[in-house]
């Protein structure tokens, strides 16, 4: 697999935000492998363990989390450089019937073997009873 053009790039960041809002698991996934047929590595977030393989980086996550969180990219936000995309988002997160925005920063590096390697910023939600704080104990045991 040839490394994605800027274009196909482009159309995989925005159907990545479309697909994952519109719950559409399949074709979110068919989007991913578009772009990225090849082994998956993440550290979601940077600094906790790796995570590897398509499942573990973006199947598991879209079940535990696509029911609560809604994604937008700001404008301007988006950049793509030669095999590398990054942005900044924007995750409406809705529990306890309560919507908050958080944000991060996300970086995808594609290469040529069809492999892609993820990385993320954001601040981790405390360990806390309520439903944000049980989801990430589901995410990032301990």
């Amino acid at each position: 697999m040839p490394i994605p053009s800027k274009q196909e790039l482009k159309t995989w960041a925005e159907n990545y935000v479309a697909l994952w809002n519109a719950g559409d698991k399949d074709a979110w996934a068919a989007n991913w492998r578009k772009v990225a047929s090849g082994e998956f590595r993440m550290l979601d977030p940077v600094g906790t363990p790796e995570k590897v393989g398509f499942k573990k980086c973006c199947l598991d996550s879209f079940d535990l989390f696509q029911a609560n969180v809604q994604f937008r990219i700001p404008d301007g936000m988006l950049f793509i450089c030669d095999n590398e995309v990054a942005w900044t988002l924007e995750n409406s997160i809705t529990t306890d019937g309560k919507t908050e925005k958080h944000y991060s920063v996300e970086t995808y590096r594609f290469e040529a073997d069809g492999s892609v390697y993820i990385r993320t910023y954001y601040r981790v939600p405390q360990r806390t009873p309520d439903e944000l704080g049980q989801m990430f104990q589901t995410y990032l045991p301990e």
